[in-house]
């Protein structure tokens, strides 16, 4: 049977001929059509309902439940098909008595809970509903929608989740959180975020749940507080083994720099290539465990390139590097450090690149630039020393990229490096690129005066223009002069 056949068969029109040679297929090849097209079929022949009602799962067939489709008149009108419950609808509703229905009436057929817009009260009145078994449940993201507290049963989902493969919880507090996710041995991404004080879990107790899921490969941590920190006067030492996360590729935390601290000397993730880090502001950052942490990770032992972005809130630094073979892919490290001030940000940045990340000294290329989406505010002027620091820890780097605005800012800085200090920072750089490559004034004569005395001490630099840093920034650049 021809591909296109099958594709002009679930047409509008069909010819008599067609319609014989659709008969004559037994139900297991009309089975693998309707997978292999991947299509909604509702309005057709009695025969392809049946088929396709048949076997749900194997199509992914869901009734989909929202406050805008009641869901007892969804469920008189359909077969008793896997339900999806979602407060998504764009009609603001203050009636969850359909949601409430459906979980009372139907929690054996319930796989997809997404519950996001429903206020902390509506939301305490769904859940008071979920302390039953709900054994199909494959996919859960709760979200109170008005910012508000919301704290989950004991006996939630009865205490077992057995199929359950995503979770997500945002501003939830969840007590016996440990108990329900010792039955999702399923589990492949766990999102706790906005996690209020409320709901602090140390570092030792969060460590002892994730430690029993081990087909985990996505977790985010994200604390609403900084108050959720250890409490270091009766901080226990990390245990002499640590526990590992075979299959976690993906580790995404907000929170107190002594809270990573703790929660990194006690596991292991062999298999991590992405780590989104934010921790909250303070005087001092020094992260040695996380240091030590990104070290037995094999796939963070090299970087080739460091982002240093500023915003209007916040700075970050982010290293990556690109996998080899058919399959290549990123491999990426970010730290950001919310903060409005820029002088704040370019000192954060340089704790961070100096004590909370591997060294630097094996990356070649540097890229310093703002967010075009939400540029930093720009005050009173940044000593220059600050820049010679942020810069000192990329000592290996060979092609540095500025914007416009942080050229003129950088420049100077770089212009000081006379006599005895020349090599100081960026001992072997040779190529500077420049968002806008004839910048003015002291700018144009600060880049003169730099690479003339790197020339004659060092080495020639090239000065070249950057096009873009939303690009691929090492291939979108042309040499056009050379002081």
């Amino acid at each position: 049977m021809a591909e296109n056949d099958v594709r002009y068969w679930t047409g509008k029109k069909l010819t008599s001929r067609h319609q014989r040679q659709i008969d004559m297929l037994p139900d297991d090849v009309l089975l693998e059509i309707f997978d292999f097209l991947e299509q909604t079929l509702v309005h057709v022949c009695r025969q392809w309902r049946s088929v396709v009602f048949g076997s749900p799962r194997r199509l992914n067939l869901r009734l989909v439940c929202t406050p805008k489709t009641p869901a007892r008149d969804t469920l008189d009108v359909w077969p008793s098909l896997p339900l999806l419950i979602q407060d998504r609808s764009d009609v603001p509703t203050e009636d969850v008595d359909d949601i409430i229905a459906v979980l009372l009436e139907c929690s054996n057929r319930v796989v997809d809970i997404d519950l996001i817009k429903f206020d902390s009260s509506e939301l305490e009145n769904i859940l008071a509903t979920m302390q039953v078994p709900f054994p199909e449940l494959i996919f859960l993201v709760l979200r109170s929608g008005d910012g508000m507290v919301t704290v989950l049963p004991d006996s939630f989902l009865g205490g077992s989740t057995p199929r359950m493969e995503f979770l997500q919880l945002d501003c939830i507090a969840f007590p016996d959180l440990p108990k329900l996710l010792l039955s999702a041995s399923h589990l492949t991404e766990l999102h706790l975020e906005d996690i209020p004080h409320s709901g602090y879990r140390s570092p030792a107790a969060m460590v002892t749940v994730l430690s029993t899921l081990t087909s985990l490969k996505r977790l985010c941590l994200e604390f609403k507080s900084p108050r959720s920190r250890p409490d270091w006067a009766s901080r226990h030492p990390p245990p002499l083994t640590r526990s590992v996360l075979p299959v976690l590729t993906y580790f995404q935390f907000k929170g107190a720099c002594e809270y990573l601290e703790d929660l990194v000397t006690r596991v292991d993730a062999p298999r991590l290539d992405s780590s989104p880090i934010t921790l909250f502001n303070q005087i001092v950052f020094d992260t040695p465990q996380f240091i030590q942490f990104i070290s037995r990770t094999p796939m963070f032992e090299t970087f080739e390139r460091a982002l240093v972005v500023f915003r209007d809130n916040a700075a970050r630094v982010n290293l990556s590097s690109q996998t080899s073979g058919s399959r290549s892919r990123y491999r990426k490290l970010n730290m950001i450090i919310p903060c409005i001030e820029l002088d704040w940000q370019v000192s954060s940045m340089e704790q961070v690149c100096t004590s909370c990340l591997p060294p630097l000294s094996a990356l070649e290329d540097l890229y310093i630039y703002e967010d075009p989406d939400w540029p930093p505010v720009w005050q009173d002027k940044i000593e220059n020393t600050l820049w010679l620091e942020l810069l000192q820890p990329f000592s290996g780097v060979k092609n540095l990229y500025l914007s416009e605005k942080f050229a003129s800012r950088i420049i100077p800085a770089l212009q000081e490096l006379t006599g005895g200090r020349t090599a100081e920072v960026l001992p072997i750089l040779q190529n500077i690129f420049l968002e806008e490559l004839q910048p003015l004034g002291t700018v144009q004569e600060g880049i003169q005066q730099f690479v003339a005395t790197r020339q004659v001490t060092i080495h020639p630099i090239v000065v070249s223009r950057w096009v873009n840093p939303k690009q691929d920034m090492r291939n979108n650049s042309s040499h056009l002069f050379l002081y």
